[in-house]
């Protein structure tokens, strides 16, 4: 028994001992000014919708993480049923970051349906707007996603998809807006 006590103190010594060597001290953290350009878009949003038959409803957030290195998006949707398919719910994850070595922001994207999308990151001159540009490719689309601040506690939403071999060629796929959620 105390053998093995002693044993698991070494352990715990160890991983704590691992623990600080990987931890990072407090002057070497970004300054949240890393996302201020991106400030407005923080916090927990509903989408807003028209009613329009097949229409979604869902809602989105940002929120700083690992210490302030990077902003993590999650994004839900809930579509009804239509006559030419069955009710369905998207999900997805995408991850902001400040790309090593620069001041650029980039991003990446996961979905439920199994799309991984790499977006370089665009701040608007005047910080009310941020795009987010997949790289073009000859043989797969390319997308955009865009939110644009339209009042203090409101966005739009737009989301462009170019077909393959016309990276220009951007045709929306989907417009909303959302509001901030109110603070509990």
């Amino acid at each position: 028994m105390l053998w093995t006590l002693s044993k698991l103190i070494r352990r715990l010594v160890l991983l704590f001992t691992v623990g600080l060597a990987f931890a990072q001290p407090a002057a070497d953290r970004p300054a949240p000014a890393v996302w201020a350009p991106l400030e407005f878009l923080l916090g927990e949003w509903i989408g807003d919708g028209g009613g329009a038959p097949g229409q979604g409803a869902g809602g989105f957030s940002f929120h700083p993480d690992l210490q302030q290195k990077i902003l993590v998006r999650k994004n839900h949707a809930e579509y009804p049923a239509a006559k030419d398919r069955a009710a369905f719910r998207h999900d997805d994850l995408t991850i902001v970051y400040q790309q090593p070595g620069t001041d650029r922001l980039r991003a990446v994207y996961f979905d439920n349906e199994g799309h991984v999308i790499e977006y370089a990151v665009e701040v608007s001159g005047d910080r009310s707007a941020v795009q987010f540009l997949s790289e073009p490719a000859a043989s797969s689309p390319r997308y955009r996603l865009t939110y644009r601040r339209t009042g203090d506690e409101m966005v739009a939403i737009k989301f462009e998809i170019s077909p393959p071999g016309k990276p220009d060629s951007f045709s929306t796929y989907i417009e909303a807006s959302a509001r901030r959620k109110p603070s509990p």
